[in-house]
This record gives structure tokens, C-alpha cells and sequence, in this order.
């Protein structure tokens, strides 16, 4: 993918490009690649991509509805900083995106990582993830 290439680092420029770029770093890979470790391997680029658009303030500069696709790849990420800065910028967009954004960061708080990821990223579940995955710990 030319994305993933970084064959259109130009697009962020813009911030039509650069949603465009969040899109196809962050949420592309999650629905063409479900199940398998692609579906997270332009998670960093993306994160980085979304730092450089939130510093120039292109998130600010599309419709509001559009703007979590900017913030999305913080939620994704297995870091708490990452996840404590989704949390802030979902803020903005209500109640519902907030929600979301705690739930992925308690997630990362408790196990460090998102155990629904571990068996496409080849991880081994601890018995932790694993009860918290069979009373139906989060999947998406």
C-alpha cells in the first residue's frame, strides 16, 4: 500500500490528505486485514501521522463529525500515554466517543495490551486475558 510505503507523506499536508492518510493507515487495515497481524502493522505510522495532523491542526480544520479518525489511532495504540491522550481528545466529540476511548484505555491500564489482539500478533494469552476474553472482554 503506497500509504504504508510513505509514498504519500504529502498528503499530510492538507488536512483532507491527512484524514485521507488516517483512514488508510488506521482504519483500512482493521477491516481488508481482520484477524491477522497486518491488520496492525501501520498502527505506529499511523500514530505518528496522527500527531503531526494534531499539531497542525488538521484535525480542527474538518468536520467535526471526521475529526475522531485524527484521534482513533491514540485509542488503538497499547501504550496508557497514548490511551490517556485519546481519552482528552475524544473529550470534545461527547459522551459516546469518551466512552469508547475509557474502555480501550482501561483495557491497556489492566493487561498492558489488548488481549483480543494476541493470537493474530502470535502472543500468548495469560489466564488474566483469557477469563477477561471469555466473559466477553472486548473484541473490536
Amino acid at each position: 500500500m503506497a500509504a504504508a510505503a510513505r509514498q504519500l507523506d504529502a498528503w499530510l499536508d492538507e488536512p483532507d490528505g491527512a484524514l485521507a492518510l488516517m483512514i488508510l493507515l488506521d482504519q483500512y487495515p482493521r477491516n481488508a486485514y481482520r484477524g491477522t497481524a497486518h491488520m496492525f502493522a501501520t498502527d505506529p505510522l499511523a500514530l505518528l501521522f496522527a500527531e503531526r495532523a494534531i499539531a497542525a491542526g488538521h484535525d480542527l480544520a474538518v468536520d467535526p463529525a471526521l475529526r475522531q479518525f485524527f484521534y482513533m489511532p491514540f485509542e488503538h495504540a497499547e501504550t496508557v500515554a497514548a490511551q490517556n491522550r485519546a481519552v482528552a481528545l475524544m473529550e470534545p466529540l461527547g459522551a459516546d466517543s469518551v466512552r469508547w476511548a475509557v474502555l480501550h484505555r482501561d483495557i491497556i491500564k489492566r493487561f498492558g495490551r489488548f488481549p483480543h489482539r494476541n493470537a493474530a500478533l502470535g502472543r500468548q494469552t495469560t489466564q488474566p486475558e483469557q477469563e477477561f476474553l471469555a466473559s466477553g472482554g472486548f473484541a473490536g
